[in-house]
Parts: structure tokens; sequence; C-alpha cells
């Protein structure tokens, strides 16, 4: 028999599956492991995806959702929660619901709305439920320029048009934003943490290459991570982009699609 604790320290993930393990909730659990944080998983969507291409979503029943977060919670109540692909309105609902119910810790929103191979995977209606629903008990929400400009209905050029779009989600409820910066050029990545009070940047230099695949589902999980392991929000983003960063620098491709990140990277 192992001598080995259990572990104490636990991080829920609620988004969509991607069988190839770039993203998703696959991604999330490794995230989790990497740092340290026993992962559970409740599934929103089940995607036939890889690395290049997303052929087929399959929603989750939200009742069935809602069901999976209160089972494992029941046994275990997560020290963190970061939500993905949520697919439909009443998705979201039904997890905002479930998790204001059962007073569970604020959720680090990662708000998928189209994947990286283009496919849509939050239809227009949980859109607006997103904002309505989830975004008023978010911790953090974690959009990339593309999500935040859809969310907030502004056009994101600048260093200034990303503190105005983080100002704007402050305004509309969540207690925290980070603007992700990867979609723009230049020689540095930058990132805009804004807590209602003061911003942050987190500022690294831009790795070589087309990215990666499922970025954005690691960064949140790692705030989750993070978080969960009594971080506060700033040093959870900063560790975050450090990890992601080095999971980049470390990404690797099996077909033809995009870099697969290394979550394991030390």
């Amino acid at each position: 028999m192992s001598s080995r604790k259990h572990p104490r320290i636990v991080a829920l993930t609620i988004a969509g599956s991607d069988p190839g393990g770039g993203a998703g909730i696959q991604a999330d659990l490794k995230t989790f492991a990497a740092l340290g944080v026993y992962g559970f998983s409740a599934l929103t969507q089940v995607i036939a995806q890889n690395s290049s291409s997303v052929r087929r979503v399959a929603p989750v029943a939200p009742a069935m959702i809602a069901r999976q977060i209160e089972v494992v919670a029941s046994e275990r109540r997560p020290d963190a929660i970061k939500t993905g692909a949520l697919g439909t309105a009443a998705a979201v609902r039904a997890v905002a619901r479930i998790i204001k119910e059962l007073r569970l810790p604020a959720p680090v929103v990662d708000p998928v709305i189209v994947s990286s191979a283009g496919k849509r995977l939050l239809d227009r209606a949980g859109e607006r439920a997103m904002v309505k629903f989830l975004l008023p008990i978010a911790r953090v929400i974690t959009p990339n320029l593309p999500e935040a400009e859809t969310i907030t209905g502004m056009r994101i050029v600048r260093d200034a048009d990303m503190k105005a779009a983080a100002e704007r989600l402050i305004a509309m409820g969540a207690r925290a934003a980070v603007i992700k910066g990867g979609h723009r050029h230049g020689e540095q990545s930058v990132d805009v943490l804004f807590d209602g009070r003061r911003f942050v940047e987190f500022r690294t230099r831009r790795v070589e290459g087309p990215g990666a695949h499922g970025t954005g589902c690691a960064f949140s999980a790692a705030i989750a991570a993070c978080l969960a392991r009594g971080m506060a929000l700033e040093e959870a983003v900063r560790t975050a982009k450090r990890y992601v960063t080095a999971a980049i620098k470390q990404s690797f491709r099996f077909g033809k699609g995009r870099p697969l990140l290394d979550h394991f990277v030390r």
C-alpha cells in the first residue's frame, strides 16, 4: 500500500472534452496535477476534436452537468473552480445556479466562445447568459482579445484598450478580469489584470512560432490551481503566465495541427 498522503487541495473544472488532450477538461486536469492540485471535473460537452479541427460537438444535458458538480462537491468541497466551454444558455444557467446553491468558490471563468479551430462552443444565447448569470459570480474572467471584444462590444487595439475592456468587465459584474494579449503582435506578450482598484501588467517575451493549442484552458486552470493553493490573485496570475509560457516553449506536435503544450514542463 502506498505511504503517500492523500491530496488535500482540490480544484474543479467544468468544461468540454478534448480527446486529443491539448485543451478542455483533459488539459485542465493535467495542469492541476502539474501544479500539485487534485482535479475534479464536470463534463459539459463531448467534443470530437484534435489539434487541428473540431469535427462534432454533443452537449451534455444541463441537469446532468449540475448533478456532476453536486455529487463531487458533496464528497469534497473544491478549493477553487474554473469554467470553460459551456455550450448553451441552459448550461450556463445550470452551472451558475448550482455554484450559488452550494455556495462553492467563485469560479475562474474562461469564456470559451469559439475554439482555436474556429468552431463555436458557446451559442449566442449562451453569451448573453454568461454575462447575466456567470459574470456576476466570477472570481476572475480571463478572455483573450476576440472574447473580450465580443463580451464588451469594444474594439481592442492598444494597451489602453485592454485596460478599458477590463474596466468594462468589472462594471458588468466580475470581481476581476485578465485580458490576455496573445493575439496581438510585437516582441512582448502583455496580459492586463484589473481587480477593480489597480492594474497589473504581466509582460513576457513572445515565444516564436505559431502558438499552441489549449493555452487559454491551461492559463485559467493554472490560475484556479494557484488560488486553490491559497495564492493571492496577482500571484496566481503571475504564476499561471510563467507556467504557460514555459509550456509553450516546450510544445510539440503529433500531427499537422497546432503544437501541443507540455503540461508537465519543469
